[in-house]
């Protein structure tokens, strides 16, 4: 059964804490998944969560750290000492330990790396440390299992057994040459089946995907996506195998990604969460605005420019908002859409036979939405000519929208900046004003102000 933190399971933990209960706190926590523990210590208040993740063992409390929120964390670790930190790191895995490290402030890193027993692990952690955090070498772990592809099975078996006293999870069996020069991986079927005097070299499958400790993070979690992977190992310059990528570091980046994505086009210019000061929330959200503020006052002008036609033609200014309404919505379709396409790398070919494709498909949908005007006109008994002008206008529009939403992305994508920002406030604001001025403008030409 799943676990829920309700409020009478925290007050119950506060008070044994205020008691100091420490018998019944270990009895009800004990059997507690990290992942459960992680939701008890972020409902506690910051005092309460450091009693408790001090009262509980290093082996679940180091994986608690690696699950708790950035802030969180970060108080906590302010806590403990460089020595009990150095204990939370000796249980973790090498990409975790290097992750928690790397946050902390530089004299603290070394003393931390100090106090680590294990001193493979350690060497482990620092050559992590000097990759960026967006590379493979960024997220990649140590933790791996290979063998030489001059040894025999009995050999293979006998050293396997001893690299794997020290590994969670054995993903797969990587096989090296003398200069750990990546060859290929080793099935546990061709093991069994296979005489113990057999060499590795004649059983090895040596096709095998891999990435470089300079691919960019996004561009290995799509390589995993695509080919459906659960690991991956990572080659250096020379390509000699360094470490291996696990499913749980991809999807982590891809939820990041995700989460910024979904920011950015909502209208959020920083990584900002709920929780999050009033200054931090002000920054990520003021900058749309004062752009949105900005698109708003140069619609303005442009209804300014039109003023004998709001004379002469009221009854347009009321199709103002549908008009501006179309634009931003057929924009934030076709920018949605490249966005994706650009971020699983499936937008190829042409850029021409793109701008065919949008325009007739664009066509088609102004067409038909043009038409629903004319109905509307006729019933509400429009003259034909003011009608017609705003079914005009509403083609036009969607088609000058969708292209901007189609291109605009291309275009920031190619100058390295995120396509996301496309599909928020700006592409939002951007096709506002442009609809208002093509409605305003066509319309003048066909009633004739």
């Amino acid at each position: 059964m799943q676990f829920e933190v309700t409020k009478d399971i925290v007050s119950k933990i506060q008070q044994l804490i205020v008691d100091k209960n420490n018998a019944d706190l270990s009895t009800m926590l004990d059997k507690l998944h990290y992942a459960d523990l992680t939701e008890v210590l972020d409902a506690l208040d910051f005092n309460s969560a450091v009693y408790l993740f001090k009262l509980l063992n290093s082996e679940k409390t180091s994986d608690i750290l690696t699950e708790l929120d950035d802030d969180i964390r970060d108080r906590i670790l302010k806590a403990l000492s460089t020595k009990e930190i150095a204990e939370e790191i000796d249980e973790l895995e090498t990409d975790d330990a290097a992750d928690i490290i790397a946050e902390l402030p530089e004299d603290q890193k070394e003393e931390v790396i100090a106090h680590l027993e294990d001193v493979e692990h350690a060497k482990d952690i620092v050559d992590l440390l000097r990759y960026d955090e967006n590379t493979a070498g960024g997220i990649m772990g140590k933790e791996l299992i290979k063998v030489y592809e001059d040894w025999t099975i009995f050999t293979c078996v006998r050293e396997m057994r001893k690299q794997a006293e020290n590994i969670d999870k054995v993903h797969t069996v990587y096989v090296v040459d003398d200069n750990e020069i990546l060859k290929g991986r080793l099935s546990l079927k061709s093991m069994l089946t296979t005489s113990t005097r057999t060499p590795i070299k004649e059983i090895y499958n040596n096709s095998v995907l891999f990435v470089k400790v300079d691919d960019k993070d996004d561009d290995v979690a799509q390589i995993m996506q695509k080919y459906d992977l659960v690991v991956i190992p990572v080659i250096d310059e020379m390509g000699r195998l360094v470490g291996k990528i696990t499913i749980d570091d991809v999807v982590d980046i891809i939820k990041d990604e995700a989460d910024k994505d979904y920011q950015m086009a909502a209208g959020l210019s920083e990584d900002v969460e709920a929780d999050d000061t009033v200054f931090e929330l002000i920054k990520g959200r003021l900058p749309w605005l004062i752009l949105g503020l900005i698109g708003g006052l140069g619609s303005v002008f442009i209804m300014e420019g039109f003023q004998e036609a709001l004379t002469k033609y009221r009854t347009l200014f009321f199709f103002t908002p549908l008009i501006a309404a179309m634009a931003g919505n057929v924009g934030v379709q076709s920018s949605a859409i490249v966005v994706q396409g650009l971020a699983n790398k499936i937008i190829k070919g042409s850029i021409w036979k793109r701008l065919l494709k949008e325009v007739g498909l664009s066509l088609f949908n102004g067409i038909v939405l043009s038409l629903m005007i004319l109905v509307f006109g006729q019933v509400m008994g429009y003259p034909l000519n003011f009608t017609l002008s705003i079914a005009i206008s509403l083609v036009v529009v969607i088609i000058i929208a969708s292209l901007v939403g189609t291109f605009v992305p291309i275009i920031l994508y190619k100058r390295g900046i995120d396509p996301a920002l496309a599909t928020g406030p700006f592409i939002t604001t951007s096709n506002d004003i442009f609809g208002i001025f093509i409605f305003f403008y066509i319309a003048k030409l066909i009633l004739g102000f």
